[in-house]
């Protein structure tokens, strides 16, 4: 009988033909989802996360239209989560912003945008409108 010590490989080794295309993989998907989000983007979640003034007084201002409350019902505020989902775009020095956020009403639901500029610290609405999906619809609650 032979004395040898009988090397085993290691694991990389022996893992190396499904490890390596699945790293290929999770590297490829990381870069595309980092490069799809701009830095501009996540400071404007940024910005609207830490201003709540801008939407919750953007749905107080739609809670006193009549035709809002008729279709929509009373509306709940604005979660952070919603936020996150949203579209947002600031500009002039994040003096402007362009908001399109999802809303939901103790009747229906359907998608608030809203367009306003910050005079003196305060945001001054130049257009809200609800979006309806089924049936498609829109409410303007405020115009250009």
């Amino acid at each position: 009988m032979d004395n040898e010590l009988v090397q085993h490989k290691s694991w990389m080794q022996r893992n190396i033909k499904w490890f390596a295309p699945v790293l290929v993989l999770l590297l490829l998907l990381g870069s595309v989802m980092f490069s799809s989000v701009s830095d501009a983007q996540l400071g404007g979640f940024a910005n609207a996360l830490a201003d709540e003034a801008l939407y919750n007084n953007a749905v107080k201002q739609a809670q006193d239209n009549d035709e809002v409350t008729s279709v929509l019902g009373n509306l709940e505020p604005v979660d952070q989560m919603a936020i996150i989902e949203s579209d947002v775009n600031y500009s002039d020095n994040n003096n402007a912003v362009n908001l399109s956020v999802r809303i939901k009403g103790s009747k229906a639901k359907g998608r608030m945008d809203v367009a306003a500029t910050k005079v003196n610290n305060a945001w001054q609405y130049n257009a809200i409108k609800i979006r309806l999906k089924d049936p498609k619809r829109e409410i303007v609650v405020l115009e250009d």
